[in-house]
């Protein structure tokens, strides 16, 4: 989720000017009150306490606006259901208060180590940071839960030896670390020591006694760590709550789509698998670059997205595309005619440049600041051949068009080494403007020519007109890497 500046400044709202920005005013006293006023005098009285505690200040701007979505979030969410709230170390101790307040306390289920990543070596008077968080809450304790297993590691699969059949197995303690009288019954000449107890009742102990699964001493009598676990019965290693084995999207990663607050599809499929079923509904609220959904996608689940900005919408239209050809999927929020285009750039002429971008397919541009090097609002990519790509340059102008605009962008396109320049604007081209884009020439590209400078109006855009790029290999991963080069209810 992108979020607006203090100041309004929209511009700043760029993928590499990332920033979250909370700070406390008018908007944050109104969300303090909506809870207040709430029907959860839990929340109430959690939030109270921390302002009372933090007093007015960006922190408790965050949370009073997290207090009202999570209240929400409660609302929608089926009995079955669970919540992952991802967070960094500065603000996760308040939150899993605020949640305990929302979910109540006795529906928390885990707090889960991310290790992300290395610690770096910055000089601080601390520990290297290098996890995040994630908050597990269930909304009853009917929620879904499916046991998550990883593969034995090395030094794992050496415990395995192999039987007189050749079958591997390892063995395993049969006693618990807990004094339970009822358990510490002598069976067959073995006893737990007083602090211990046996695992089992004595039916299961008989049982796999029966089955050959208990290694002897030397006496004959059963050793506490001689139950046989065979290799071929077991599932791998149980997930527990720190996870080390998913990596976080590295910069030359294919998955990388330049996305400051980017995770994994790795981890978006394991919260996913060990939490929903197949055909459960999955909603993020705070989408970004739509990971979740892809995740929800693939594993076969019905998914809604919600963000406030174009820009992540157009970015998650292409990955889904590219990921799953012919996938459908509805866009609610962005314009369907001319009048809703027109309305939004009036309101937002950034947030109308991401949208429009992505009627040509293009990758909505993120990685310089408008001034001497702009020009630029999207980028389409493409393959020119084998190994090479090629790319267009976007430019999009809502009002007070003319020939300038042209002459603009075929600067542009020689200056940044492109192919060809598309031209998007909401108002009609005049001749001028088409003459001077037709006397740019045309581009020899492996499909044939095509026209350098190419224009199109939204209305035409709207009723079907389509850029004349090469589609060889227009793949959305090619276009993420290059662009990275330049810089109702819900069951989760």
């Amino acid at each position: 989720m992108l979020f607006r500046g203090p100041s309004g400044d929209q511009s700043q709202a760029q993928i590499e000017a990332f920033e979250d920005t909370w700070h406390w005013n008018n908007q944050a006293e109104k969300a303090f009150d909506e809870v207040m006023f709430g029907r959860n005098s839990d929340v109430a009285e959690m939030l109270r306490a921390m302002r009372s505690f933090l007093k007015d200040n960006d922190m408790m701007a965050y949370l009073t606006h997290m207090a009202v979505r999570l209240v929400e979030l409660h609302r929608v969410l089926k009995p079955t259901g669970s919540i992952y709230l991802h967070c960094d170390p500065t603000a996760s101790h308040y939150l899993k208060l605020l949640m305990d307040a929302v979910f109540g306390k006795e529906n928390y289920r885990n707090e889960i180590i991310w290790k992300r990543t290395n610690s770096h070596n910055f000089k601080t008077k601390g520990y290297g940071r290098a996890h995040d968080i994630l908050l597990y809450f269930r909304k009853t304790d009917a929620c879904t839960f499916n046991d998550i297993f990883t593969e034995y590691g090395e030094a794992q699969m050496k415990r395995f030896k192999s039987d007189e059949n050749g079958r591997r197995y390892k063995a395993e303690n049969m006693t618990f670390s807990t004094a339970n009288k009822t358990r510490q019954f002598e069976w067959r000449g073995s006893k737990p020591p007083e602090n211990r107890s046996w695992g089992a009742s004595l039916e299961q102990l008989e049982q796999w006694w029966a089955e050959g699964r208990i290694l002897t001493k030397q006496d004959g009598s059963p050793r506490l760590d001689g139950l046989k676990i065979y290799l071929d019965e077991t599932k791998g290693n149980p997930v527990s709550s720190c996870w080390t084995d998913i990596d976080r999207v590295a910069n030359t990663s294919d998955e990388r789509l330049g996305y400051p607050t980017q995770k994994p599809v790795a981890l978006l499929e394991r919260i996913l698998s060990a939490s929903t079923n197949p055909g459960d509904v999955v909603l993020d609220p705070f989408c970004g670059c739509g990971t979740t959904v892809h995740a929800a996608q693939k594993l076969g689940r019905q998914w809604i997205g919600i963000d406030i900005t174009h820009l992540s919408i157009s970015l998650i239209e292409k990955r889904l595309k590219d990921a799953f050809p012919g996938i459908k999927f509805d866009v609610h929020g962005t314009p369907k005619d001319l009048e809703g285009a027109r309305d939004l750039s009036n309101r937002d002429k950034y947030q109308f440049q991401w949208w429009a971008v992505s009627l040509v397919d293009a990758v909505p541009f993120g990685g310089k600041k408008k001034g001497a090097d702009g020009g630029i609002d999207g980028h389409i990519f493409f393959r020119s051949g084998a190994k090479t790509t090629e790319k267009a340059i976007v430019s999009v102008k809502g009002g007070g068009v003319g020939v300038k605009d042209i002459r603009e962008l075929t600067a542009v396109v020689d200056r940044e080494r492109a192919k060809i320049g598309v031209y998007i604007s909401l108002e009609p081209h005049t001749e001028p403007m088409k003459k001077e884009a037709a006397g740019a020439g045309l581009y020899d590209g492996p499909t044939g020519k095509v026209p350098k400078i190419q224009l199109f109006t939204i209305e035409e855009l709207f009723a079907g007109k389509k850029t004349q790029i090469p589609l060889m290999e227009r793949g959305f991963k090619a276009a993420a890497r290059e662009e990275r080069d330049d810089q109702t209810d819900f069951d989760l």
